[in-house]
């Protein structure tokens, strides 16, 4: 054996060496889909030895992998002779291997990003694809953590902790829009704004723990009533308004008082205290004279305070008093 012959099967062990240990799967398919090559880390995370598997189909060995979107992949690399990419955005996984995070890990699989490589013959034909196989799962285990956390923090800063429903400067955010989107589109919407009547008397009955016992049973009731479209929110201490999308002033009237009646209704048990109260409401249908989304709460405010005029647990459509 001549010195270059020697070099060579060096080079070869070496480049074997390395595609044995490297911490990217490797597998090699042929044009008929048959693996001729599967390394180290395939082997460590599928449990199957590469001599169980050279020149058998790939699909047929494990056939939970999606064989249409592979075959594309593959007809497409061995046609355009391009690289193609798939992140673990697109496809969280190509094969389903086990995580090898410790135990406190979140990830319940091996997220990975997938490069298929076309690899050219001596003869300069594309008759063999590489698949690499990263594994991401800590990339992408951290950006879902942060997409959770951030979701969080959105509907923290939305939402009052207490009622759940939108907090003042969410939802009055959503009355700027709502009356934006009555002047493109004329679609009719009605606010109706209500509080707890002589809720200062239940607190200093029965203590503010008492009073917010009351104010959650409210919300509920609010939230019980209203469609998936409305937009409900804590207005401030014992007030509270909701946005009837699509509705007009007279089906507003109906929500309202039937809100009115379920609340009156209620019985909230606070210790050994049975504390019943009522609310008071005023309604407002948009329209063209409203010049803002200001006025348009002044004047449901407006019906709000007529119908404490009127002895409470009452309600009032602006403009028709």
């Amino acid at each position: 054996m001549n010195a270059h012959s020697s070099n060579e099967i060096g080079d070869l062990h070496w480049t074997l060496g390395l595609i044995q240990n490297l911490e990217v799967g490797l597998v090699v398919v042929d044009r008929a889909g048959c693996i001729k090559l599967w390394n180290g880390f395939m082997e460590n995370h599928s449990g199957v030895p590469a001599r169980d598997l050279t020149d058998k189909q790939l699909l047929k060995q494990f056939p939970e992998l999606p064989a249409s979107w592979l075959h594309r992949k593959l007809e497409s690399v061995f046609l355009l002779r391009n690289a193609a990419y798939v992140s673990w955005e697109q496809r969280p996984y190509l094969f389903h291997f086990k995580s090898n995070r410790p135990i406190t890990g979140i990830a319940q699989f091996m997220y990975q990003n997938i490069t298929l490589i076309p690899l050219t013959s001596p003869t300069g034909e594309v008759d063999h694809v590489g698949i690499l196989i990263y594994d991401v799962t800590d990339t992408a285990t951290g950006q879902i953590a942060l997409e959770k956390a951030n979701k969080k923090l959105q509907t923290l800063s939305r939402e009052d902790r207490l009622t759940g429903l939108y907090n003042r400067g969410y939802w009055e955010e959503c009355l700027n829009h709502e009356f934006e989107r009555f002047n493109r589109s004329e679609l009719i919407s009605t606010l109706v704004l209500f509080d707890i009547d002589h809720f200062k008397k239940v607190n200093d009955t029965y203590g503010h723990q008492a009073g917010d016992e009351v104010i959650r049973e409210v919300s509920k009731a609010l939230q019980q009533q209203a469609r998936k479209t409305d937009i409900a929110g804590r207005y401030g201490g014992e007030e509270f308004g909701v946005i009837l999308t699509g509705t007009k002033g007279e089906s507003a009237m109906i929500f309202a008082d039937r809100l009115r009646a379920n609340i009156e209704a209620l019985v909230v048990s606070y210790g050994e205290h049975q504390i019943k109260f009522t609310i008071s409401l005023g309604v407002s249908e948009i329209n063209y004279q409203i010049d803002s989304a200001t006025e348009w709460l002044e004047q449901a405010d407006q019906a709000l305070y007529k119908s404490k005029q009127s002895g409470r647990n009452w309600t009032t459509l602006f403009g028709a008093e």
